[in-house]
């Protein structure tokens, strides 16, 4: 077509539209990765959260309810059917500045740890076990000395958004990797053999129950 085709074309239309379909970006992996056959069978406990963080082991929990039932690869139960028991821990909320002037952070990250481990409800060992990471950032809102305390509370907010954005990352990476696990079979009945947890060389996991010193202390405020 030439070049003054290709004009009246896009002057007419030529019948062309352009539409958005679909359900957009899904955090950590695509949609249509899903599992094949069964889910695996699971009890999940409310997660231990030994970050400063108040009450935020119960959003994490549902955020990986969420994450893994929305990829088929498990099914949570609270009966005695269940094959496995998932175990996890807030490992840590840190806070770290992107970018910041001589008196005030302008721009922040949060990042997020936690650790999940699947023991096998009868043998009590570990199938499997990861330590997940997520982040997310977001602007901190200049505050003046008149209005210190609106302006502390309206970071805070930010701050707590920016937390549960990285708790919902850090869900569908588990989620995914999960899904690795199981599709080499880690979850079958008739396999022994227990997963090395990470960054222990094949020694002791990270304790769940062990504290994690956070870069947020108790009652901390952003600037």
């Amino acid at each position: 077509m030439s070049g003054w085709g290709i004009l009246l074309c896009l002057t007419a239309g030529c019948g062309y539209q352009f539409t958005v379909e679909g359900p957009g970006p899904v955090i950590g992996g695509s949609a249509d990765h899903v599992a094949q056959g069964p889910p695996v069978r699971l009890v999940l406990p409310v997660l231990k959260n030994n970050s400063f963080e108040p009450n935020l082991e119960f959003k994490y929990t549902r955020y990986l309810r969420q994450a893994f039932q929305s990829v088929g690869t498990a099914e949570f139960v609270d009966d005695a059917s269940a094959e496995f028991v998932m175990e996890g821990a807030i490992l840590s909320v840190g806070l770290s500045s992107l970018a910041f002037t001589r008196t005030q952070t302008q721009e922040s990250r949060v990042m997020v740890k936690v650790l999940l481990k699947v023991k096998d409800r009868k043998t009590k060992k570990v199938r499997w076990s990861q330590i997940g990471t997520g982040t997310a950032e977001f602007f901190v809102n200049a505050t003046s000395t008149s209005d210190a305390e609106r302006g502390l509370q309206f970071n805070r907010v930010l701050q707590d958004r920016a937390i549960e954005q990285a708790g919902q990352q850090v869900a569908a990476d588990l989620a995914d990797q999960f899904l690795g696990a199981r599709e080499q079979g880690v979850f079958d009945s008739n396999r022994k053999a227990t997963i090395p947890d990470p960054e222990s060389g094949g020694g002791e996991s990270p304790e769940i129950s062990a504290p994690y010193g956070d870069l947020i202390t108790p009652g901390a405020q952003l600037p």
